[in-house]
C-alpha cells in the first residue's frame, strides 16, 4: 500500500491502486492467513489453562471450562520447573537438539555444496530427486525401518555387526547411549536431502563472473567454494541457523515417541513426550499447557538472542 514508485523524472510519489495491481499476489496470501489464524493464533487461548487449576468439568464447554477454572498463577510453572523430572527433560532434550545442531544442520549444505560442483545435469536431477525422495516418507515408515533392521530378533544390519564384531554388536533399539544417534541418523537420512532446496536456490543467484575473476587469480575448485561460494550463501545460513536455534527444545514429538520404549526411557523422555503424557494420557492440562508455554517463550528468547549476535557480527540477521 505505501511503496513508492520512482517516476523517470525522478520525482516519487506513492503507488495508486495497488490492490488491483497486486489483487493476485494478495489473494494468493489468503490461504497462508487462514491457516495462521486457526492453528496459530486462535488456539492461543488456551494457553490461559496454564495459569489455572483446569478442569474439563468446569463447564458446558472447553470456552466455558477455562471462563470457569480457578486462577492459580504461577503455581504449575513453579511444580513444572521444581519437579523431580525437569533436569532429566532438559539435559535429554538438550543433548539430541545440540547434536542435531553440529551434525544435522551442516548436513544440507555441504550437500548443496557438493550438487553444485556437478556439472553432468542428468546425474545431477537424478541425485536430487533421489535424495527428496525420503522427506516425503513419514516417520512411522523410518521407525519401523531402522526396528526392521536393527532388531536383535531379526535385524540383518544387526546380525551383520554381531559377525563383525561379535557381542560387542551395539544393540541400536534400547542402549540408552544409542538413543541420541539414533534419532539424530533418522533426521539426516530423512531431511538431509530435502534441506538442500534452500541452499541450492541460494547458490543459484552467485555471480557466475566471481568465478571467473576467482579462476583467473588461479584459486582452485577448492578455493572457490571457500572464498567464493560461501561468502555468497553466508545470509540464508545465517538465517537458517537462527530458526534452527529458536526450535532447540522442539525435538519432535513423533519421532521420539515411536523409538521410545521402557529400556531407553532414561535418554527419550524430552519435553514434547512429557507434555504429551501429562496433559493427552493423565489429563493434567495445567501442568502440560505450562511446560509448552515454557518451551515456546524459550524458544523466542533463543530466536531473539541468535539475531542479536548475528547483528552484532555484522550479519543481516532475520529481521
Amino acid at each position: 500500500m505505501g511503496k513508492i514508485r520512482k517516476l523517470k523524472t525522478g520525482i516519487t510519489k506513492p503507488a495508486k491502486n495497488s490492490w488491483k495491481t497486486h489483487k493476485w499476489l494478495y489473494i494468493m496470501l489468503i490461504p497462508g492467513v487462514i491457516y495462521l489464524l486457526i492453528f496459530c493464533y486462535l488456539p492461543m487461548g488456551g494457553l490461559a489453562m496454564a495459569f489455572e487449576d483446569f478442569s474439563p468439568y468446569n463447564g458446558n464447554s472447553a470456552i466455558s471450562a477455562i471462563m470457569h477454572s480457578p486462577f492459580v498463577g504461577l503455581e504449575y510453572f513453579k511444580k513444572f520447573m521444581t519437579g523431580p523430572d525437569f533436569l532429566r527433560l532438559l539435559r535429554n532434550t538438550l543433548s539430541i537438539s545440540i547434536v542435531n545442531l553440529v551434525f544435522y544442520f551442516p548436513a544440507p549444505i555441504i550437500l548443496a555444496l557438493m550438487l553444485n560442483e556437478v556439472k553432468n545435469m542428468a546425474f545431477k536431477r537424478v541425485t536430487q530427486t533421489l535424495v527428496y525422495i525420503p522427506h516425503f516418507i513419514s516417520f512411522v515408515i523410518v521407525g519401523a525401518l531402522t526396528m526392521q533392521l536393527f532388531s536383535t530378533t531379526d535385524g540383518v544390519v544387526y546380525h551383520l555387526l554381531k559377525m563383525i564384531m561379535g557381542n560387542k554388536a551395539p544393540d541400536l533399539m534400547s542402549n540408552p547411549k544409542l538413543f541420541v544417534p539414533m534419532i539424530v541418523g533418522q533426521s539426516m537420512w530423512k531431511e538431509t536431502g530435502y534441506g538442500t532446496i534452500i541452499f541450492l536456490a541460494a547458490l543459484s543467484g552467485v555471480d557466475v563472473q566471481l568465478y571467473e575473476a576467482a579462476e583467473i587469480d588461479g584459486a582452485n575448485r577448492w578455493q572457490k567454494m571457500w572464498h567464493v561460494t560461501l561468502p555468497a550463501i553466508k545470509s540464508t545460513i545465517i538465517i537458517m541457523l537462527i530458526l534452527k536455534v529458536g526450535s532447540i527444545l522442539n525435538t519432535g514429538y513423533e519421532q521420539i515417541y515411536l523409538m521410545q520404549n521402557s529400556m531407553n526411557r532414561s535418554a527419550s523422555d524430552v519435553f514434547d513426550t512429557y507434555i504429551y503424557t501429562k496433559g493427552v494420557v493423565n489429563g493434567n492440562y495445567s501442568l502440560a499447557t505450562a511446560a509448552g508455554l515454557f518451551k515456546s517463550v524459550v524458544s523466542m528468547v533463543m530466536v531473539l538472542g541468535a539475531n542479536k549476535l548475528a547483528k552484532l557480527f555484522g550479519e543481516s540477521g532475520f529481521y
